[in-house]
């Protein structure tokens, strides 16, 4: 071997330095990456929601008197209703009325509760007092019962319905929003954020808002299921989405006779078993939610 090779120095691999993002929001969805039944429950919301907005409008409100009541086979994989309707494309296109209402009215309970209540746990005083007093008397009432009173003062119908239990569930945010505001509003970076001459819009938006997140999202995960069943609900009871729109509650509606649930049981069968998995994966998700944002839950599972 030549001197010149045992003078050379030895080569030393260059690695390249994974960079890994340790923000809040990067470790929490680390952690609810590991909980398998909220990766199960994701799943099975984002292949409902296509399948939802894939199904045939025309399919599900056209009726074929020749193919009443026809059992499920290759041509009708769940078979027909009493009119000849084909009841996949109908259980299809009722989810996507049904997910619309609960996405929607979310939005609204979300809208209007982290505003009253971040109002309330900012400013406190007679404002925080008189907000308290107007959560408390809409939740001494039963919500079924101001659901059904609103809908028989108002009318069925689905926009209505999105308004209605949009404005019924504003109390639950806002009880969250309130009470992280009392807790984040005498913080240390709150206290610097006055000083340096913010706004108390700009100190609430900009650094309290953004820390109250994670509680809110864990409630908009539920509170989505729970819009859900309250619309199906309504509408099993003939006050919810009218025919012959179709949503889950109004096919489950055709159970409500004897005949139709012992003699054609795949015209209500369908609807029930999707408002199930997509009630129980949304749960599953929140729970993963909940466990990811909190992770001393996840230890105390553990």
């Amino acid at each position: 071997m030549s001197e010149h090779k045992l003078t050379q120095p030895l080569a030393i691999p260059q690695t390249r330095r994974r960079v890994v993002n340790n923000s809040p929001w990067a470790r929490s969805w680390r952690r609810f990456r590991r909980h398998r039944l909220a990766m199960a429950g994701l799943l099975i919301i984002v292949v409902l929601v296509i399948a939802a907005f894939l199904g045939s409008e025309e399919a599900a409100l056209t009726a074929n008197l020749r193919a009443r009541n026809l059992p499920p086979s290759l041509e009708y994989p769940f078979g027909t209703d009493r009119t000849g309707r084909d009841v996949l494309a109908r259980t299809l296109v009722g989810g996507r009325v049904s997910l619309s209402v609960g996405f929607v009215a979310v939005f609204f309970s979300l809208v209007i509760g982290t505003l009253v209540g971040a109002i309330a746990g900012y400013y406190q005083g007679i404002v925080d007092t008189i907000v308290m007093r107007i959560v408390d008397i809409v939740m001494c009432f039963p919500l079924i019962v101001l659901l059904l009173s609103m809908v028989a003062l108002l009318g069925p119908g689905i926009y209505k319905i999105m308004l209605i239990i949009g404005l019924l569930t504003w109390p639950t945010p806002c009880r969250i929003v309130r009470g992280q505001f009392l807790s984040l509003r005498q913080k240390e970076f709150v206290e610097a954020a006055r000083c340096i001459g913010m706004t108390d819009w700009q100190v609430a938006w900009r650094h309290i808002l953004p820390n109250s997140l994670a509680p809110l999202l864990v409630y908009a995960s539920l509170g989505v299921a729970t819009a859900v069943l309250l619309e199906a609900g309504l509408s099993y009871l003939g006050l919810g989405v009218q025919p012959p729109t179709p949503s889950w509650g109004n096919m489950l509606n055709t159970a409500r006779s004897i005949t139709t649930m012992e003699q054609t049981p795949w015209q209500w069968v369908p609807p029930g078993i999707f408002t199930v998995l997509f009630v129980l994966a949304v749960n599953f998700v929140g729970d993963g939610i909940r466990d990811a944002v909190d992770p001393r839950a996840l230890d105390q599972k553990q």
